[in-house]
């Protein structure tokens, strides 16, 4: 049904600039969040190599996100409790 209304709204020259400006609008704010967390959290050479690590392991694997999650807490539990 969705589909139906989003070939309808893209039909129409107006309301496909508005619906292309609407996604770029979204990315722009994905991005903007993205770099303020990156920003907050990335803070000593620790937490640079788990968001590198994870970085290229989204790009070459399919491991489930929680899976990251877990590892994160895990090393951060570890470093946390060894120093």
């Amino acid at each position: 049904m969705l589909t139906k209304l989003t070939d309808k709204l893209r039909s129409s020259a107006w309301t496909s600039a508005l619906l292309d400006g609407l996604n770029v609008a979204a990315l722009a704010l994905m991005a903007g969040v993205s770099l303020q967390l990156g920003r907050t959290a990335i803070v000593d050479p620790l937490t640079t190599a788990i968001a590198l690590a994870t970085l290229a392991l989204l790009w070459k694997t399919r491991l489930n996100n929680a899976w990251y999650i877990a590892a994160g807490a895990a090393i951060g539990l570890t470093h946390t409790l060894l120093t």
